[in-house]
C-alpha cells in the first residue's frame, strides 16, 4: 500500500491524513473541555483547543523546514518508514523534543484564551493531559496501522 513507507508530511494531505488530524483535535476537544468544565461540549474550549493545535501545526511546519532544509512535515509527526524503524533512538529523542515543543505553544495559546475562567494550573495540567491522551492514541493508531 502506498501509504505504509511515507513520511506523516505527504500522508497529512491524502483525505485519510486530514481525517486522523480532526480526530485528534476532537478527541482534546471533548478532553479539554470534560476535565475543565464538566461538560463534553464547550464552544470556548473548543475554540481554544483548535486555536492551540493550528498555531503549534504551523510552528511544526516551519519547524520542520528548517530542520530538513525545505521539506514539511518529514519529521514534526513521522510516518513509519525504515528511517523511524531502523533510528529508533533519535526518533524517540525527536518525539519527546516535539511533544515539550508541542505543550509550550499550545499551553501558552491555552492560558491566553482560558484565563478569564480557569486557572492557569487547572489549564496547564488540562494541556498535559489532553496531549497526552491524543499524543499516546495517534502514535498507537498510525504505528497500529503501518505495521
Amino acid at each position: 500500500m502506498i501509504l505504509l513507507n511515507v513520511s506523516f508530511g505527504i500522508y497529512a494531505f491524502l483525505p485519510q491524513g486530514w481525517i486522523f488530524m480532526i480526530v485528534i483535535i476532537l478527541i482534546e476537544c471533548l478532553s479539554a473541555s470534560f476535565l475543565l468544565s464538566k461538560k463534553w461540549k464547550n464552544k470556548k474550549i473548543y475554540t481554544a483547543i483548535t486555536v492551540s493545535n493550528l498555531i503549534s501545526g504551523i510552528f511544526g511546519i516551519i519547524g520542520s523546514m528548517i530542520l530538513n532544509g525545505g521539506w514539511w512535515l518529514v519529521v514534526w509527526f513521522p510516518w513509519v518508514s525504515s528511517n523511524e524503524v531502523n533510528g529508533f533512538k533519535g526518533l524517540a529523542v525527536f518525539y519527546a523534543i516535539a511533544f515539550i515543543f508541542t505543550l509550550l505553544i499550545e499551553g501558552t495559546v491555552n492560558c491566553l484564551m482560558l484565563k478569564k475562567d480557569y486557572s492557569k494550573p487547572q489549564i496547564i495540567k488540562t494541556t498535559i493531559i489532553v496531549n497526552t491522551i491524543s499524543y499516546t492514541l495517534g502514535t498507537l493508531a498510525m504505528y497500529s496501522y503501518s505495521f
